[in-house]
């Protein structure tokens, strides 16, 4: 008879975390070998798997309205990439306002806005980017997404070194969805509060409050009108091509 001898286990339960350390816990934040960077905010980093947004992951952020500080909560990691890589924003609500988005400090030759017809050629130019790798991030804005295309969506961006956030209303939060990380955005006075709505880890007992520095204070209706741009971004495609699809 061949025996085997183990070592020992003496004062150890099975559930001792030096015993298995490749088991994660549902009660700790997932810390993984997907890429991430800071997303700017350190009380968001601080509640993220990782410390920061993944890459090569759908991450869904759910807005209870457009125009409440969304780009804001993006804008530290879309100047950092701007800086080597294109960022495509596919559908956005609004005209993107050049001038503001320069004084980010966001890399505007480097900005590509794309109208699409439908929601399909929308879903079908976000598959497309992520596929051929050609941009460092992408933010698509859609209203309503069937499972099937976020599944599509997520097998793309788990294979692209790219950034890739799908925006859409708060009544998506009860949808399944494939995206490992999803985010409910609500405005508040001086920034934005967020909600944990799925992540791989602990449920967030409150939601999370961070603070914009240009967002307003005082009273306001959270109407469109601190968000609503009113400058194209200029591009060569203006020139050569009349086409919506990319302006």
């Amino acid at each position: 008879m061949i025996g085997t001898i183990f070592p020992s286990t003496a004062g150890s339960s099975p559930s001792d975390p030096a015993l298995l350390p490749d088991i994660w816990r549902a009660s700790e934040l997932a810390v993984s070998r997907v890429p991430t960077m800071s997303s700017g905010h350190l009380e968001l980093d601080q509640e993220l798997p990782n410390k920061g947004w993944p890459r090569s992951s759908l991450v869904e952020l759910l807005l209870q309205q457009s125009g409440i500080g969304e780009l804001q909560l993006l804008k530290p990691i879309l100047k950092k990439l701007s800086r080597s890589r294109r960022i495509a924003l596919i559908q956005p609500p609004y005209i993107p306002h050049a001038k503001a988005l320069q004084g980010w400090g966001i890399e505007v030759d480097r900005l590509l806005w794309m109208r699409a017809s439908s929601t399909g050629d929308a879903l079908w130019t976000a598959e497309q980017i992520l596929k051929n790798g050609s941009c460092g991030a992408v933010v698509l804005w859609q209203t309503n997404v069937r499972a099937e295309s976020l599944r599509r969506l997520h097998l793309a961006a788990q294979a692209a070194d790219t950034h890739f956030w799908l925006l859409r209303p708060m009544a998506g939060r009860t949808e399944a969805s494939p995206a490992p990380l999803r985010l409910g955005l609500r405005p508040a006075l001086g920034g934005i509060s967020i909600s944990m709505v799925k992540r791989r880890g602990p449920a967030a007992q409150e939601e999370l409050f961070i603070r914009l520095p240009e967002m307003p204070v005082g009273r306001h209706p959270f109407k469109h009108d601190h968000a609503v741009p009113h400058q194209p971004i200029p591009t060569p495609a203006i020139a050569r091509s009349a086409a919506p699809l990319l302006v």
